[in-house]
């Protein structure tokens, strides 16, 4: 089994495995149309281990500063079309 670039072998790859006739990046477009892909530091990672956990954490956050702007701001939320 050849190793990869660095220098360590992969242990969860098996000799039977035959990737020659592969093309590379066949499905890449399906994630250019509709993904919007974040790589999470470590720390952050281990608390929000889902796409799932971090959307909900987010959208907490969003409407945390949809309320401030509301409650700050609210003439200029109406005339600017809001924050969404």
């Amino acid at each position: 089994m050849k190793q990869n670039q660095t220098g360590s072998g992969d242990e969860e790859m098996l000799d039977e495995y035959d990737f020659s006739n592969g093309i590379r990046g066949k499905y890449v477009s399906r994630f250019n149309k509709g993904s919007n892909i974040i790589v999470l530091d470590p720390d952050v990672a281990e608390i929000f281990t889902s796409s799932e956990s971090v959307n909900n954490a987010l959208r907490g956050i969003a409407d945390i500063i949809r309320n401030e702007i509301n409650k700050h701001n609210p003439a200029d939320r109406r005339a600017n079309g809001g924050f969404r």
